[in-house]
Parts: C-alpha cells; sequence; structure tokens
C-alpha cells in the first residue's frame, strides 16, 4: 500500500483539491477528518465536523478513541486499498494518523501550496472563517443520514471531457455545529405546519388531524393522521402526500426523514 499525505493549514481547501490530487497520482482512497473514503463512498469513520466543539474535532480527526481508531484501521485491512492519501494540518499530524491507523511509511508528503495558488487558498479561508462551510470530498447523497440536521449543498465540478463524455467531481459543502453562533433546532410544531401547508395543497386531503414526529442522530420519522375525500384513490392520494411531506420536510429543515408514514382516519 502507497501511503501519500497532503498538508495545509486549516481552511487551505485540502478537502476541496484533494479529489483532483487522488486523480492525478492515481490515489484511490482518502482519510479526511476522522473518515476513511474509498472511491466516492464512506466506508468507516466519525466525521470531525459532526463534533460539537473544536477541540472534540481535532480528537476525532486524530484518531484518539480506540473504537473509532480500530473501526476504520479494520476497514482499511478489509478492502487493501493499493493506495491512500491522508489530510492533515501540519506533517507530525500525518505521522500521528498513520501510526494510529497501522498503516506503512507514509511515501510522499504534498503542501496545500504546491497544487493551489494564493487566490485559490485565501478564496478557501473565507468560505471556512467567513461562512463556516467545510468540505467533504463525497457526494451528497452519502452524507445526508449522517449530517442529519446540518446544512449540505452539493458541489458538482465540471473536470473537462473524456472520451466524448463530460468529467465531473462531487464534493459536499457541511456546516458544522462548532461553527454556529449557538445550537440548531427545529420545533415540532414547524414540522406539523409544514406537513399541514402540504396537506392542503395536495389534492384529494380533506385534513391532516395530527402529525408526530420521532427524531434522533439519524433523523426524524413522522406520521401523519388523515382525513381523506370520498370517492378518490387512496393509495395514490397517500403516496403523493408521502413524498411531498418527506422531499419538502428534508428541503427546508436539513434533517435527513427515516419514514414518513400515512395513517388514513377517515372518509369526508
Amino acid at each position: 500500500m502507497k501511503v501519500y499525505g497532503l498538508v495545509g493549514r486549516s481552511g487551505t481547501g485540502k478537502s476541496y483539491q484533494a479529489m483532483n490530487l487522488c486523480r492525478e497520482i492515481n490515489v484511490e482512497s482518502i482519510i479526511d477528518d476522522g473518515l476513511f473514503i474509498f472511491g466516492n463512498s464512506i466506508m468507516a469513520g466519525i466525521s470531525a465536523k459532526r463534533q460539537s466543539t473544536k477541540i472534540a474535532a481535532i480528537k476525532t480527526a486524530l484518531f484518539t478513541d480506540e473504537e473509532h481508531r480500530k473501526t476504520v484501521a479494520d476497514k482499511i485491512k478489509e478492502i487493501q486499498p493499493d493506495s491512500i492519501l491522508i489530510l492533515g494540518t501540519s506533517i507530525k499530524m500525518l505521522h500521528r494518523i498513520a501510526e494510529r491507523l497501522e498503516l506503512p511509511k507514509i511515501e510522499r508528503i504534498i503542501q496545500i501550496e504546491a497544487i493551489t495558488s494564493e487566490s485559490e487558498r485565501e478564496a478557501a479561508r473565507k468560505q471556512r472563517h467567513e461562512l463556516g462551510k467545510h468540505v467533504i470530498p463525497v457526494p451528497t447523497f452519502q452524507l445526508k443520514r449522517e449530517f442529519s440536521g446540518y446544512f449540505l449543498d452539493p458541489l458538482r465540478i465540471f473536470r473537462g471531457w473524456r472520451g466524448g463524455k463530460a468529467s465531473f467531481s462531487e464534493r459536499s459543502v457541511v456546516r458544522p455545529t462548532y461553527s454556529y453562533l449557538g445550537d440548531y433546532s427545529i420545533s415540532d410544531k414547524v414540522i406539523g405546519d409544514v406537513v399541514n401547508y402540504i396537506g392542503r395543497e395536495t389534492d384529494g386531503v380533506e385534513s391532516i388531524l395530527r402529525v408526530n414526529t420521532d427524531s434522533n442522530s439519524e433523523g426524524i420519522s413522522i406520521t401523519v393522521l388523515v382525513m381523506m375525500s370520498y370517492g378518490i384513490k387512496l393509495m395514490d392520494v397517500a403516496k403523493d402526500l408521502q413524498k411531498k411531506i418527506a422531499k419538502q420536510v428534508e428541503t427546508m429543515t436539513a434533517f435527513h426523514i427515516r419514514s414518513v408514514d400515512i395513517e388514513i382516519r377517515g372518509l369526508k
């Protein structure tokens, strides 16, 4: 296994540039902020960007928790990637991560300054320090469950044409808890109001009787008790309502929707 390192100060665009670098030097996996990423998928780990404080985030990135460390190290041994890129804010950090994860000696360390311009690094610093945005080098759909309740934005980057087809790479922008000036939460009443509005706008739904929610770290389950109109195709209307609620609540709140259950309590 060939091990490489990408080093640069926090907020200089390492995660954003990681996928480009991997393509250039033919590396197939990444260790970034506590995650083991293989291809476009998170295979193991806990993201440091989920932590509530910067200190906790640093500890996660360094794999100081034994269970976290072992889970990632075991998954790397299971997959046996030919190459891996470790991201870190210092050379010491890179070597410490490699040692903790029982990886071979780092063959080559690349400075972020060698692959980016000053203007690119300044733009990255602005996104981090002024807007609180962090990049994770995987598609957004890979993160929705883990980052339920966080704001996520997909970045789909056009990279040119290869073999007559457009080449894209996708990353995700998250705004971690520790970048906020306070906690982020959504009350059950807000979710109920959204569901009631969707119900009023859906043909065949007479009224929303009650909205129950059950939330945990993986997202929200919603149960909706409804009164339907007589003479309609109940299953078709229920499925339509279910899809609309899942889409709109997830879009408006940034929470991952684990399930939406529609209970028909009567006809009118």
